[in-house]
């Protein structure tokens, strides 16, 4: 069978050493993974030269037909309400390559059910592993023994420090913990000059908020300002940390900003400060992360002023797809790096997230285009 030379071309790129290749594409990250998904598909599916069926019968698009992978993605936190779009990002990438997905770990962030879960999946000889590191000590082993019997593995939303990954992981996919703190802390600081600011933290510890909260204080530290920052640890369950949260602001009467590294305190934190009025008595600043509704509908009343978003959909969705083309790829399409961005949501830009229903932001079950029209942002 004659291969179409824009394929021979893109595997010749691919075709490098293992140790090279890996350098490459995890320095590139999306783009250079993309560029070469994006060069082999455009092959694949050219219309000229192109054998009919060739991707074989019940095999996606032009792919050739595979069994059908079940990959198991573990999460720490298996029923917040922040991963709904990370399991449609997993479903919508398991239904167009034609593969099965798992969502197992703990619903109360404890590692060894996360641990125990990894090992179940393993046990079951599971085509891939997606991983949220909380802990990475707790994962090293685990994570060295999927691939030892070669399961690929990438982390996803959590892993380890910047210096040390602490496992042994393909590539993680996911926002920039430190970094997105760091600037949570720098926007804060356009409001505030001086005075006590607090930030919550759900699971302190936690390698998924920990680096958040890290980076936020330092980012109070370099700014040379005459303000205390006080972290200060919540609960994984919401109701629990808003008691805290709740109980903190009544002792603290006189607080310039409250922010948070985790969605449960950031939603606490806007119906905290609507509760006592916070905003008429001082709080120049209160923030935090992600995009559950109640957060949203804060920042529309001015209780909250923003919180961040990182994409949650490509969370669930690049593992998958990260994981199959390495299966399918025989290792030649090793998982990049993937930084899924840092995204301030304020008053002026919050009302599409409010207005559109949509997998993407866990909003609603459908498959809908979200038609859009008009100039795009940019700097």
């Amino acid at each position: 069978m004659d291969v179409h030379p824009k394929v021979e071309e893109a595997v010749e790129t691919l075709s490098l050493p293992p140790i090279a290749r890996r350098r490459l594409l995890s320095g590139a990250g999306l783009a250079s993974a993309s560029a070469a998904a994006a060069a082999l598909l455009a092959a694949c599916t050219s219309s000229q030269d192109k054998p009919a069926a060739s991707g074989g019968a019940g095999a996606p698009g032009d792919f050739p037909a595979t069994p059908k992978w079940k990959f198991v993605l573990v999460c720490h936190v298996t029923t917040n309400p922040f991963f709904t779009p990370t399991q449609y990002g997993a479903q919508d990438a398991c239904a167009l390559l034609g593969t099965d997905f798992q969502w197992t770990g703990s619903k109360d962030s404890i590692v060894a059910e996360m641990v125990n879960a990894c090992n179940t999946a393993i046990s079951a000889k599971a085509d891939g592993l997606a991983v949220a590191v909380v802990d990475k000590a707790a994962f090293r082993e685990p994570v060295g023994k999927a691939l030892d019997a070669g399961i690929p593995v990438v982390s996803y939303n959590a892993d380890g420090a910047r210096e040390d990954k602490g496992t042994a992981r393909l590539a993680y996919i996911g926002q920039g913990l430190y970094e997105s703190g760091y600037a949570l802390g720098q926007r804060a600081l356009q409001q505030v000059d001086s005075g006590e600011v607090v930030g919550f933290i759900a699971t302190p510890g936690a390698l998924n908020i920990q680096p958040r909260i890290d980076g936020a204080q330092q980012a109070f530290k370099d700014s040379g300002k005459p303000i205390k920052f006080t972290p200060v640890g919540t609960n994984a369950d919401i109701t629990k940390g808003l008691s805290i949260i709740d109980a903190y602001a009544r002792g603290h009467p006189n607080l310039a900003g409250m922010l948070a590294v985790d969605a449960g305190s950031t939603q606490s934190i806007g119906q905290t400060v609507k509760k006592y009025g916070m905003r008429s008595k001082g709080l120049k600043v209160a923030g935090g992360f992600d995009l559950v509704p109640e957060t949203l509908t804060a920042i529309k009343n001015g209780d909250l002023d923003y919180t961040i978003d990182q994409q949650p959909y490509l969370q669930g969705f690049l593992p998958v797809l990260y994981l199959y083309l390495y299966k399918l790829s025989g290792g030649l399409l090793f998982p990049s790096e993937t930084n899924t961005g840092l995204l301030f949501v304020t008053k002026d830009n919050v009302g599409p997230y409010q207005t559109t229903k949509t997998r993407f932001e866990g909003s609603d079950t459908a498959q809908k285009l979200v038609p859009r029209s008009g100039a795009i942002a940019h700097a």
